[in-house]
């Protein structure tokens, strides 16, 4: 099962802004308690759909640039630097706040951009995995934590209680004709027509309790 914090799927869209400190590189990162994992899979996975050199930049300056400046922020915060990624977004009032913005921002952009490199390459993952016909979800919690799951045939999360965000069809009348039995494809493809949009205002409602089918 895959978790992740409450800012990671909805502000997924974002992944592609532009950094203020994009020279910066990854060998050049300060010493701090946040990390750059390295790319899950190979720069050129995505492709056509996103080139290699866009992973790389995406992966190697833009996200470094984050964890870099986030470092720099804990370098002169010792008391914020033992605390945990997740904890220090989920309680930004307690950060000071001449350096909250900056934690907001480069926190933030660290925790998004984590999601942006794993969350597709396991969604997939998952979904390649369902034997038979079924289904790959993200489900969300009344506390805005958020869920992967599988289900066979057309069993929902909803019977279990839960909220579904988004969800993937894999049986294969939804890609056979196109892929046949390529099912890694059909879900690498997808991904090119999420509608994050109606994904945010899922979550929002998940937030609020109003979500329905």
């Amino acid at each position: 099962m895959f978790t992740t914090d409450r800012r990671s799927l909805i502000l997924g869209s974002a992944a592609l802004v532009a950094s203020s400190a994009l020279s910066r590189s990854h060998a050049q990162a300060p010493t701090g308690p946040y990390k750059l994992d390295p790319l899950p899979y190979p720069t050129n996975k995505n492709e056509p759909s996103i080139d290699a050199q866009t992973m790389e930049i995406h992966h190697d300056r833009h996200h470094a640039a984050y964890v870099n400046n986030l470092n720099g922020v804990m370098a002169q915060q010792p008391d914020l630097a033992n605390r945990p990624l997740l904890e220090l977004l989920t309680r930004l009032d307690s950060v000071p706040e001449a350096v909250r913005t900056a934690v907001r921002n480069n926190g933030g952009g660290h925790a998004n951009h984590t999601m942006f490199d794993k969350l597709q390459d396991q969604f997939n993952t998952a979904g390649t995995r369902v034997f038979g016909s079924g289904w790959v979800f993200v489900t969300v919690a009344s506390d805005g934590k958020l869920a992967l799951v599988t289900k066979p045939n057309q069993d929902t999360p909803i019977m279990d209680g839960q909220r579904a965000l988004m969800g993937n069809d894999v049986w294969e009348h939804a890609y056979y004709l196109k892929y046949q039995n390529r099912r890694p494809d059909y879900l690498k493809a997808w991904w090119n027509v999420v509608n994050w949009d109606k994904v945010a205002e899922r979550y929002s409602a998940a937030k609020a309790g109003t979500l329905t089918i």
